[in-house]
């Protein structure tokens, strides 16, 4: 978002020395606005957009990749950008329908609240534009500036016909310390197990260098192989690339598993730390242990890259049906998942 966006301060804000949570209008939808001052770092969330947090500012840089010119044109012609939910699937499934449970649901495509993609399959859930999230709670204390929005999934009749299993997901975007994190928790209405193979597809942007000339760090022992329409299935391969990995000459669009902990601090905090460093600015994408996949995705046409965290593999409802995938996560009647990711920017 460009920094000439025409804004109107709404009437909360809220503040706590160095940490704000403000809700503006911008371009006449409203955005809640987190800063964080002793970092320089601002992060902008268009909850009826997706629950999208398309901008995050750090010295006035944007580390995030969204090629549009202002939020009307996106309203009007979303495309992915920014930090788009996938749900209640990620990425693709095999044809028109997926198994849980043991029972087989199909989708209705003349509802017209899901896309295929160029080889016709089912992709990325329902709600990565979704309009219905609701703000419960803009806040700032003393450690950090936050926003929670919900969505009562239940309450829709359309997504339900597609994904019957009664839910409601709350989304936080915390800013804290310079560093975003981005925590979902899915609550389980239903009176049977609910099958969870969410994602996130944020992208990613260095301003010091080309893209050709970024390095990443992949840290992951296999490979999900995939077939010619880009669905995992079931098999693994060692991870190829070098680490670090520099990106000139080489498109990514990978499915990664056996993702590898930093061994830095304590077992139990350890996480797995994805990043792309270029001449002296670096984004690192940290996943908590509920997403031990990561898609990474960067056309080498493209100035971008994608480190998408993932409760499991492309097709994994399909997939453990098929015997071929056993780590499905699932959500018990009346129970809940919760989960983080943190992006963490430096040298900016």
């Amino acid at each position: 978002m460009k920094a000439s966006a025409l804004l109107f301060a709404l009437p909360l804000m809220t503040e706590a020395a160095n940490y704000t949570a403000q809700r503006v209008n911008v371009d006449g939808i409203e955005v809640i606005r987190l800063a964080d001052a002793a970092h320089k770092a601002q992060v902008s969330i268009a909850p009826s957009l997706g629950n999208n947090a398309y901008e995050f500012l750090v010295n006035g840089k944007d580390i995030m990749y969204f090629p549009v010119k202002n939020l009307a044109e996106f309203k009007q012609k979303p495309t992915f950008s920014g930090n788009p939910l996938l749900a209640p699937w990620a990425n693709r499934l095999d044809h028109d329908g997926f198994y849980a449970n043991g029972k087989h649901y199909t989708l209705n495509p003349s509802l017209n609240n899901y896309r295929h993609d160029p080889t016709k399959q089912p992709i990325h859930g329902l709600l990565s534009y979704a309009s219905e999230w609701k703000v419960t709670n803009v806040s700032a204390t003393s450690k950090s500036a936050e926003v929670t929005s919900r969505l009562e999934f239940w309450r829709y009749p359309d997504y339900m016909a597609q994904f019957p299993f009664a839910h409601t997901l709350d989304m936080t975007y915390r800013l804290q310390d310079g560093v975003l994190e981005v925590e979902t928790m899915i609550e389980n209405h239903s009176t049977e197990a609910m099958p969870v193979s969410i994602g996130f597809h944020p992208y990613f942007r260095l301003h010091d260098s080309p893209r050709n000339a970024w390095r990443v760090t992949l840290p992951a022992k296999e490979s999900f192989v995939l077939s010619s329409s880009l669905v995992a299935n079931g098999e693994k391969k060692p991870m190829s690339y070098k680490n670090p990995q520099e990106l000139e000459g080489i498109s990514l669009d990978d499915v990664l598993g056996g993702l590898i902990p930093n061994q830095n601090g304590p077992s139990q905090n350890r996480r797995t730390e994805f990043a792309v460093q270029g001449a002296k600015e670096r984004i690192a994408v940290i996943y908590g242990p509920k997403y031990p996949v990561a898609v990474v995705y960067s056309p080498k046409d493209r100035d971008f890259i994608c480190f998408e965290p993932m409760s499991g593999p492309t097709n994994a409802f399909n997939l453990k049906q098929a015997g071929k995938y056993n780590d499905l996560q699932t959500i018990s009647p009346g129970g809940q998942w919760r989960e983080s990711f943190w992006i963490h920017p430096s040298g900016f």
